[in-house]
Protein backbone atom coordinates (compact mmCIF):
# COMPACT_ATOMS: atom_id res chain seq x y z
CA UNK A 1 0.00 0.00 0.00
CA UNK A 2 3.23 2.10 0.15
CA UNK A 3 4.09 1.71 -3.48
CA UNK A 4 2.52 4.93 -5.77
CA UNK A 5 2.07 3.08 -9.07
CA UNK A 6 3.47 2.75 -12.66
CA UNK A 7 4.00 4.44 -15.57
CA UNK A 8 0.60 6.09 -17.16
CA UNK A 9 -0.22 5.46 -20.63
CA UNK A 10 0.07 9.16 -21.51
CA UNK A 11 3.83 9.58 -19.47
CA UNK A 12 6.72 9.16 -21.99
CA UNK A 13 8.93 7.48 -19.36
CA UNK A 14 9.54 7.03 -15.53
CA UNK A 15 12.54 6.15 -13.63
CA UNK A 16 14.40 6.27 -10.57
CA UNK A 17 17.88 8.14 -11.32
CA UNK A 18 21.04 8.91 -9.29
CA UNK A 19 20.11 12.87 -10.07
CA UNK A 20 24.28 13.51 -10.29
CA UNK A 21 24.82 11.14 -13.44
CA UNK A 22 21.50 10.22 -14.28
CA UNK A 23 22.32 6.64 -13.90
CA UNK A 24 18.96 4.62 -13.36
CA UNK A 25 19.51 2.80 -9.69
CA UNK A 26 18.30 -1.24 -9.78
CA UNK A 27 15.06 -2.20 -9.24
CA UNK A 28 15.61 -3.67 -5.48
CA UNK A 29 13.31 -1.82 -3.55
CA UNK A 30 16.29 -0.33 -1.55
CA UNK A 31 18.62 1.72 -3.85
CA UNK A 32 17.16 5.24 -3.51
CA UNK A 33 16.88 7.75 -6.59
CA UNK A 34 15.33 10.83 -7.75
CA UNK A 35 12.39 10.40 -9.37
CA UNK A 36 12.20 11.89 -12.87
CA UNK A 37 9.60 11.93 -15.66
CA UNK A 38 9.56 12.54 -18.99
CA UNK A 39 6.65 12.92 -21.24
CA UNK A 40 4.41 15.99 -22.82
CA UNK A 41 1.48 15.68 -19.64
CA UNK A 42 4.43 16.52 -17.32
CA UNK A 43 4.88 20.54 -17.32
CA UNK A 44 6.09 22.74 -19.67
CA UNK A 45 7.87 24.92 -17.42
CA UNK A 46 7.68 27.27 -14.42
CA UNK A 47 5.98 30.86 -15.54
CA UNK A 48 8.12 33.40 -16.19
CA UNK A 49 11.30 31.95 -14.60
CA UNK A 50 13.80 30.42 -17.03
CA UNK A 51 16.13 29.29 -14.85
CA UNK A 52 13.86 26.98 -12.59
CA UNK A 53 12.25 25.95 -15.51
CA UNK A 54 15.91 24.99 -16.84
CA UNK A 55 16.79 23.51 -13.30
CA UNK A 56 13.53 21.05 -13.14
CA UNK A 57 13.99 20.15 -16.62
CA UNK A 58 17.69 19.46 -17.02
CA UNK A 59 18.94 16.77 -19.03
CA UNK A 60 14.92 16.00 -20.95
CA UNK A 61 13.90 14.56 -17.55
CA UNK A 62 11.26 16.43 -14.76
CA UNK A 63 13.67 16.30 -11.55
CA UNK A 64 10.50 15.85 -9.04
CA UNK A 65 12.77 16.63 -6.03
CA UNK A 66 11.28 13.59 -4.90
CA UNK A 67 13.68 10.35 -3.16
CA UNK A 68 11.90 6.82 -3.84
CA UNK A 69 13.19 3.48 -4.84
CA UNK A 70 12.05 1.14 -7.50
CA UNK A 71 10.77 -2.19 -6.89
CA UNK A 72 11.16 -5.39 -8.91
CA UNK A 73 7.68 -5.06 -10.22
CA UNK A 74 8.40 -1.89 -11.66
CA UNK A 75 6.39 0.01 -8.78
CA UNK A 76 7.88 2.95 -7.30
CA UNK A 77 7.89 3.87 -3.50
CA UNK A 78 8.81 7.17 -2.43
CA UNK A 79 10.91 7.32 0.40
CA UNK A 80 11.17 11.18 0.92
CA UNK A 81 11.42 14.83 -0.31
CA UNK A 82 15.34 15.30 -1.34
CA UNK A 83 15.08 18.73 0.83
CA UNK A 84 13.76 16.98 3.70
CA UNK A 85 16.50 14.09 3.81
CA UNK A 86 18.32 14.42 7.41
CA UNK A 87 22.23 13.99 7.17
CA UNK A 88 22.88 13.23 10.72
CA UNK A 89 27.11 11.98 10.85
CA UNK A 90 26.61 10.92 7.04
CA UNK A 91 23.91 8.95 7.35
CA UNK A 92 20.99 9.62 5.19
CA UNK A 93 17.43 9.61 7.42
CA UNK A 94 14.09 9.66 6.33
CA UNK A 95 11.96 12.38 7.62
CA UNK A 96 8.86 10.07 6.82
CA UNK A 97 10.35 7.13 8.07
CA UNK A 98 10.55 8.54 11.65
CA UNK A 99 6.99 10.08 10.91
CA UNK A 100 5.41 6.89 10.22
CA UNK A 101 6.86 5.33 13.55
CA UNK A 102 5.79 8.12 15.81
CA UNK A 103 2.13 8.45 13.86
CA UNK A 104 1.96 4.50 15.26
CA UNK A 105 1.77 6.37 19.01
CA UNK A 106 -1.76 5.98 20.62
CA UNK A 107 -1.10 9.29 21.21
CA UNK A 108 0.25 11.05 18.49
CA UNK A 109 -2.44 12.87 16.06
CA UNK A 110 0.13 14.82 13.81
CA UNK A 111 3.63 14.13 13.65
CA UNK A 112 6.76 16.13 11.19
CA UNK A 113 10.39 15.55 11.42
CA UNK A 114 12.76 18.19 10.35
CA UNK A 115 16.17 18.32 10.37
CA UNK A 116 18.09 20.13 13.85
CA UNK A 117 21.72 21.62 13.55
CA UNK A 118 23.88 19.85 16.04
CA UNK A 119 27.86 20.09 16.71
CA UNK A 120 28.69 16.65 16.71
CA UNK A 121 26.42 15.05 14.24
CA UNK A 122 25.55 17.83 12.13
CA UNK A 123 22.20 17.44 11.96
CA UNK A 124 19.95 15.12 13.60
CA UNK A 125 16.06 14.94 13.64
CA UNK A 126 13.60 16.87 15.39
CA UNK A 127 10.47 16.09 15.68
CA UNK A 128 7.13 18.37 16.33
CA UNK A 129 4.45 16.19 17.50
CA UNK A 130 0.49 17.23 18.15
CA UNK A 131 -1.09 14.95 20.23
CA UNK A 132 -4.36 13.58 20.71
CA UNK A 133 -6.81 15.00 23.57
CA UNK A 134 -6.49 12.39 25.91
CA UNK A 135 -2.82 12.01 25.77
CA UNK A 136 -1.54 15.00 27.34
CA UNK A 137 0.81 13.09 29.92
CA UNK A 138 3.07 11.62 26.70
CA UNK A 139 6.35 12.90 27.45
CA UNK A 140 9.30 13.50 24.89
CA UNK A 141 11.18 10.70 26.45
CA UNK A 142 8.27 8.37 25.96
CA UNK A 143 8.34 9.26 22.33
CA UNK A 144 11.84 9.14 22.16
CA UNK A 145 11.95 5.52 23.86
CA UNK A 146 8.96 4.75 21.50
CA UNK A 147 11.17 5.61 18.37
CA UNK A 148 14.27 3.49 20.01
CA UNK A 149 12.26 0.67 20.24
CA UNK A 150 11.09 0.49 16.51
CA UNK A 151 13.83 1.96 14.06
CA UNK A 152 18.05 1.82 14.29
CA UNK A 153 19.01 4.18 17.16
CA UNK A 154 20.45 6.42 14.70
CA UNK A 155 17.42 7.89 13.57
CA UNK A 156 15.48 8.56 16.69
CA UNK A 157 14.61 12.34 17.44
CA UNK A 158 16.74 13.83 19.93
CA UNK A 159 14.05 16.22 20.47
CA UNK A 160 10.79 16.38 20.40
CA UNK A 161 8.43 19.70 20.37
CA UNK A 162 5.03 19.39 21.39
CA UNK A 163 1.92 21.78 20.05
CA UNK A 164 -0.35 22.63 17.23
CA UNK A 165 1.73 22.19 13.87
CA UNK A 166 1.48 24.87 11.27
CA UNK A 167 -0.36 24.19 8.28
CA UNK A 168 -1.04 25.55 4.62
CA UNK A 169 -4.52 27.24 3.79
CA UNK A 170 -5.63 23.52 2.38
CA UNK A 171 -3.93 21.53 5.52
CA UNK A 172 -0.80 20.55 4.28
CA UNK A 173 1.79 20.92 7.13
CA UNK A 174 4.28 23.59 6.48
CA UNK A 175 7.92 22.32 7.06
CA UNK A 176 9.44 25.48 6.26
CA UNK A 177 7.82 27.01 9.44
CA UNK A 178 9.18 24.08 11.17
CA UNK A 179 12.78 24.30 10.12
CA UNK A 180 13.17 27.80 11.43
CA UNK A 181 11.66 26.56 14.39
CA UNK A 182 14.18 23.97 15.01
CA UNK A 183 16.86 26.41 14.17
CA UNK A 184 15.72 28.77 17.06
CA UNK A 185 15.88 25.53 19.59
CA UNK A 186 19.92 25.15 18.26
CA UNK A 187 21.02 28.74 18.86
Amino acid sequence: MARQGVRYPTLDDLCIMDPQTLVEVPADGVTIGELMLRGNTVMKGYLKNPRATDQALADGWFHTGDLAVMHADGYIEIKDRAKDIIISGGENISSLEIEEVLYRHPGVLEAAVVARADEKWGETPCAFVALKADAESVTEQQLIEFCRDHMAHFKVPKKVVFGELPKTATGKIQKTVLRERARALSE
